[in-house]
């Protein structure tokens, strides 16, 4: 059994610009999101991690290392815990690209699953894929261990909800607030067991 603490990346300032798209952009975080991690390694400060995994973006990465600061454990990226691939929905703001095109937006809310985000993005089933991908080799190398791994919004909601069944349509019925902490406990051959999702007390003190 491993134990998985499950991090947003701090806020940028695409998340500040009234939620605007940022899947593959490489942005640092902004202030806010700096202190926010800051926040969070206040909650976490106890937790020792015997491995620290990060998606291949910065933002991602400065996330974790706010966080583990003073670790002695290296943090490894992993390009499978990289953003959604949004297609041509990419830099763009929710309600403008919703606008330019609201059949591409109306048939991923139906079919995730099977519907490219942005029509030239990926499907849900590609993401959930290549997260179990991570997420069952972690099983193999971290036996009785605690791991952190900071990744991303919706990389994150369509883990969880395939991993707790849902149609992966109901992905966006789940939150993960910028550093929200998520916690679970996955056993290989068992189903996946969940103590928190998207606990972000730790920041509701910035707003």
């Amino acid at each position: 059994m491993v134990k998985v603490y499950l991090l947003r990346h701090g806020e940028t300032e695409w998340n500040s610009d009234h939620n605007r798209y940022c899947g593959r952009t490489d942005i640092p975080l902004s202030e806010v999101g700096v202190r926010q991690a800051e926040k969070a390694r206040e909650v976490l400060c106890s937790v020792r991690f015997s491995g620290i995994y990060v998606s291949s973006l910065q933002r991602a990465q400065q996330t974790a290392e706010i966080v583990t600061e003073g670790s002695t454990v290296t943090i490894q990226k992993d390009k499978r815990l990289v953003e959604v691939d949004f297609g041509e929905w990419e830099g763009k703001q929710k309600q403008a690209f919703i606008k330019a095109d609201p059949e591409a937006w109306k048939r991923w809310l139906e079919y995730p699953e099977s519907t490219k985000a942005g029509r030239t993005g990926e499907t849900a089933e590609e993401v959930f894929v290549r997260a179990r991908s991570f997420f069952d080799e972690l099983v193999e190398r971290h036996e009785g261990d605690t791991v952190l791994v900071t990744a991303h919004n919706t990389f994150n909601r369509i883990f969880i909800a395939g991993m707790l069944g849902m149609p992966l349509r109901n992905y966006r019925s789940i939150h993960q607030f910028n550093t929200a902490i998520t916690v679970f406990e996955l056993e290989k051959g068992q189903p996946i067991s969940f103590i928190e999702i998207n606990n972000h007390d730790h920041i509701k003190s910035l707003f």
